[in-house]
Parts: structure tokens; C-alpha cells; sequence
């Protein structure tokens, strides 16, 4: 279960909220000759049955445990006496140029596992659960309510909103019945359920405490509760009276990293647009309106501290403090200082709406955003963009896209080079290794800032950079004669 401690930032900021259960007496009238009056509490009433959601939404609910095998990994650490004894002249007779007191030495890593939950969301097997829950897992194991034991692959993950989709093989599976998100209201009561401290098929009740938070960079839009979540409940299920999934589990506020009170599970309309991508493009598509801002009260109140009045015709709405260039805003003529106040006739109140709105969204989708200019309102309908700033689909790249074998050097190599680690290209086939020039036998040690030690890490990097703003592996290695060697690999979708 993820933590967050004191998130607050001048742009957005997390409101606690404080929350109580108020208690209503039934008040009899003083008896005139009573000293004192006699009160009776009314026998306490359950505001709504929750036995109906918890036999509903059980079944549905999964245990997943997260197994990373023992490893040999190379890691480095600083001797400040390395260079100077090996070398006291510091390489100016000719000896390496110094390893800045670093050493290499392989560790073996212990076996580890990991536990948290996820929800059967169709019949044939499809998980939903949180990505930090499946993160690094050499093996899954997924164990239903009726304590049956499935091996479950990854189908996909995607970081940002902490999402993932798992499968196992099986037939007729309890799904659990997916609601609409928007149609939640604050005060609604809801169950938390999931596999919380090792206590498996536990529930918890609370009321929908917020809409639309913003918890910080990546997640967004989050519903928040006061159901009691702890760690273990990541993946599970936040479900309404009927037993009807309203979101994902994913996080708690807290400076303990105990449920206090504070819980947060992402919406189902992110989870099914989500769900939709990786089914069908293997990654999310994330749309981009190309704007930085913040809530408008949250501006307002912000120049007043500086002493600044400012009036922009409301207090409701997103203030934009930037427009990003070649962005989708930018090419519809949004502008620094206005405020949108409505996506396709929506009414949007603060930067969370906006959120959950565009993350519904695909590159190249079109929205209507009225928006106030110099408290002017105005329309405009603008085409939104990928992160790479145009309406193509993005998708993961994988080593074939480069064309090339790879395998780790060997240790004479490493003796022979004076370094710890690296891959060699053991081969050049085509595909972009070839465009970019980069030869047979070269090895590579660092891509884009990242060391690369493995094939594993080689493949993370490629996959990373092939979705992200700029696409291009920047590489950086060594010949086999020991000279240093860069290049620049573009990885643009054909």
C-alpha cells in the first residue's frame, strides 16, 4: 500500500479533511419536579444494511502474492583508497584514468515476496490490481475467495495512474458487478475490501469523504474515503451499497503508514479506459490539453498572500498558468490567465475534475473547453495530444525494435576494460541500432542516465523512452580497444 506524507504543493494540495459520526440523543422533556433532566439515547440504527455489498463483492476479490527470486546483482561501492594504491601516480603512467574510488562486487539478493489484493473483473480470468502491488515479480500467485490457487501472468501496466492487468486461466470466475464512478456522491456510504496485514477477505465500512483529489504528480482524481485501508488492501475493491465496484484501492494518507482515517482508490472510469488501452494497444494512451495550472481558489488566495487582488470573474475553476507549447491548448489559442470552467458542457470546479476528464480521453479525441477571458466567456473545441506532441497511437518498443544480440561482458572483459558491467552487441541485424550506426562488439553501459547491467535493464529503458515526450535511447559505452563511444538511437513510431 502506497504512502503519502504530507503531500501539499503551492500548485494543488491534499485538504484533510476531519470527519466524525455525530451522535442524535432523543431528548425527553424535564420533569418540573425533577432536579435533574432525564435523557435517553435512542437505540443506534445502522444507516444501511452493508452485509448484502460484503456477500456481493467477497467472492470477487483476490489475494496476490508477489515472488522476486534470489539474484546475483553487481553493485558498486566507493573505496577512497582504491585509486591512489593501485596506482599512486593517478594513471599518469599511463594505467586507466582512475575509478573515482569505485568498486564493483556481485551480491546475491535474498528471495522476497510481497502481498496484496486485486479484483476479478470478467469471467475469464482478467485482474485488476494496483502496479506497485505486481511491480518486479518473478512469479504471481493469485488465491481466490474459495482459497484456489492460480499462476497469473502481466498483461500490462501502467505506472502513472497505478494500474495494472494481470489473467489467469479459468472459467466462469465470481467478476465483480463495475459501476460509474461519476455517479458517486460524497457521503455515500462505501466498503473497503481487500486483504489488509494478512488478514485475508476483510472489509471495512466508510462514507465517500472526497471526489477528485489530486494526490500529487501521477495518480489523480482519486476517490477518497474513511473505510478503514491498510497495507495489503492495495488492489482490492471500494464498493457502493450494491456490492458494485467504484475503485481500486491504491493508497492511504498517513504519517505512520497505518490507516488514519485518510484512503484512496482510483475511479472506475480511469480503471475501464485503462483496462480498454492495454487490451488493445498493450499501454495506455494519455492524452495531453497542454496546460499547467491550478485551482483557481488556490491561485486567488495565493497572489493575495504576495498582496495581489485579483479577480477573474470566479472562484470556481481552472486557472491557467502556462500553456505548453505545440500543445493542444496552444493550438486552440488558450492562453496564460484564462480559466476553464467547462469540458464538453461538464462543469468543472477544480484541477481533479479536469483530470479525471482528459484521462478518459485518447490522442487525437476532441473537447469543447469554455473558459473565461478577461471574465469573458468563450468556446473553443481543440484536439488533444500524446506526449510527443502529435495524435498517433504510441506503443511499447521492445529490443527487436533495435535489432540487435545482446549478451553481459564477460570478467575478462571487465579486467581487460577496467569496468564492472555492460552489454555487448553481439550482433547488428537492422532496426535502429544499425541506422544510428552504433557496431557489433561495442558495449553499452549507460542509456538515457541509466546503468545497464542486464538485458532486463536494457528492456525497461527501451520501453520507457519508446512512450515518453522524447523517444530516442541516448548511449553511452565503450569500444573494445577502450575507447568511449555515444549515440543517439531515435525510437519514432513508423
Amino acid at each position: 500500500m502506497k504512502k503519502i506524507v504530507n503531500v501539499a504543493t503551492p500548485a494543488m494540495c491534499a485538504v484533510a479533511l476531519v470527519l466524525s459520526v455525530a451522535a442524535f440523543n432523543k431528548t425527553n422533556a424535564a420533569n418540573p419536579s425533577s432536579p435533574n433532566p432525564v435523557v435517553s439515547s435512542a437505540p443506534a440504527v445502522q444507516p444501511v444494511d452493508l452485509t448484502y455489498a460484503a456477500e456481493k463483492s467477497l467472492p470477487s476479490v483476490v489475494y496476490i502474492k508477489n515472488t522476486q527470486n534470489s539474484k546475483v546483482q553487481t553493485v558498486e561501492y566507493s573505496d577512497p583508497f582504491e585509486d591512489f594504491f593501485s596506482d599512486p601516480f593517478g594513471g599518469f603512467f599511463g594505467r586507466g584514468q582512475g575509478n573515482g574510488g569505485k568498486r564493483q562486487r556481485q551480491v546475491q539478493t535474498p528471495r522476497r515476496t510481497a502481498a496484496g489484493s486485486g479484483v476479478i473483473i470478467s469471467t475469464d480470468g482478467y485482474i485488476v490490481t494496483n502496479n506497485h502491488v505486481v511491480d518486479g515479480a518473478d512469479e504471481l500467485t493469485v488465491t481466490l475467495n474459495d482459497n484456489k490457487e492460480y499462476s497469473a501472468r502481466i498483461i500490462g501496466t501502467d505506472a502513472t495512474t497505478d494500474l495494472a492487468l494481470i489473467k489467469i486461466d479459468g472459467k466462469n470466475l465470481p467478476a465483480i458487478q463495475i459501476a460509474n464512478s461519476d455517479d458517486v456522491k460524497v457521503g455515500e456510504w462505501v466498503l473497503a475490501v481487500g486483504n489488509p496485514l494478512g488478514l485475508n477477505n476483510t472489509v471495512t465500512a466508510g462514507i465517500v469523504s472526497a471526489k477528485a483529489r489530486s494526490m500529487g504528480s501521477g495518480v489523480s482524481s482519486m476517490i477518497q474515503t474513511d473505510a478503514a485501508i491498510n497495507q495489503g488492501n492495495s488492489g482490492g475493491a471500494l464498493v457502493n451499497t450494491n456490492g458494485a465496484l467504484i475503485g481500486i484501492n491504491a493508497m492511504i494518507y498517513s504519517q505512520t503508514g497505518s490507516n488514519i482515517g485518510y484512503g484512496f482508490a482510483i475511479p472506475t472510469t480511469i480503471m475501464n479506459k485503462v483496462v480498454a488501452d492495454i487490451k488493445q494497444y498493450g499501454n495506455v494512451q494519455r492524452a495531453m490539453i497542454g496546460i499547467k495550472g491550478s485551482d483557481v481558489n488556490v491561485y486567488v488566495d495565493a497572489e493575495k498572500e504576495k498582496g495581489n487582488e485579483v479577480d477573474l470573474g470566479t472562484m470556481e475553476g481552472i486557472y491557467i498558468a502556462e500553456v505548453v507549447e505545440d500543445g493542444a491548448a496552444a493550438d486552440a489559442g488558450l492562453k496564460k490567465d484564462d480559466v476553464i470552467t467547462h469540458i464538453d458542457g461538464q462543469k468543472v470546479t477544480k484541477f481533479g475534475e479536469l483530470q479525471n476528464i482528459i484521462a478518459q480521453k485518447r490522442p487525437g479525441d476532441k473537447i469543447t473547453v469554455t473558459y473565461l477571458r478577461n471574465k469573458s466567456k468563450k468556446n473553443v473545441t481543440l484536439t488533444l495530444k500524446n506526449e510527443q506532441g502529435n495524435t498517433k497511437v504510441v506503443k511499447n518498443a521492445d529490443l527487436d525494435v533495435l535489432g540487435g544480440n545482446f549478451r553481459a561482458i564477460t570478467d575478462s572483459q571487465k579486467e581487460q576494460l577496467n569496468i564492472g558491467y555492460g552489454l555487448e552487441v553481439m550482433k547488428v541485424s537492422g532496426g535502429k541500432l544499425k541506422d544510428a550506426g552504433v557496431p557489433k562488439g561495442f558495449i553499452i553501459q549507460r542509456v538515457n542516465d541509466k546503468s545497464i547491467k542486464s538485458i532486463e535493464d536494457l528492456q525497461n529503458v527501451v520501453k520507457e523512452a519508446s512512450t515518453s515526450k522524447e523517444p530516442v535511447l541516448y548511449i553511452q559505452g565503450i569500444y573494445p580497444t577502450g575507447k568511449k563511444g555515444y549515440f543517439a538511437v531515435p525510437l519514432e513510431n513508423d
